[in-house]
């Protein structure tokens, strides 16, 4: 019983290193512009994206968009922005 309890907690710290470090880790783009995705995308707009080193070797960004969901996009229709620390968490948040 005792080492059931410490293998659950071990699994509670390490979920909670992963969310720091995901969070920490999460990357804002700006669409700049929305031709060919009108339904999809909102120019001037603020969109978390997802790494994906795959698609940036051929020139997309994998971000997500209106759906809720990821999508691929051609890197040329955004920007990379920062955003500070209290931000990310607000978005992280829903806020």
């Amino acid at each position: 019983m005792r080492r059931n309890y410490a293998i659950i907690l071990q699994m509670a710290k390490d979920f909670e290193i992963i969310g720091e470090i995901k969070s920490e880790t999460q990357h804002y783009v700006l669409c700049i512009r929305n031709e060919k995705y009108p339904a999809s995308l909102e120019a001037r707009k603020i969109y978390q994206c997802v790494p994906d080193p795959q698609a940036e070797a051929h020139g997309q960004i994998r971000v997500i968009d209106e759906s809720g969901e990821d999508y691929l996009y051609p890197v040329e229709l955004f920007l990379p922005i920062e955003i500070p620390k209290e931000a990310t968490r607000a978005f992280a948040r829903g806020a």
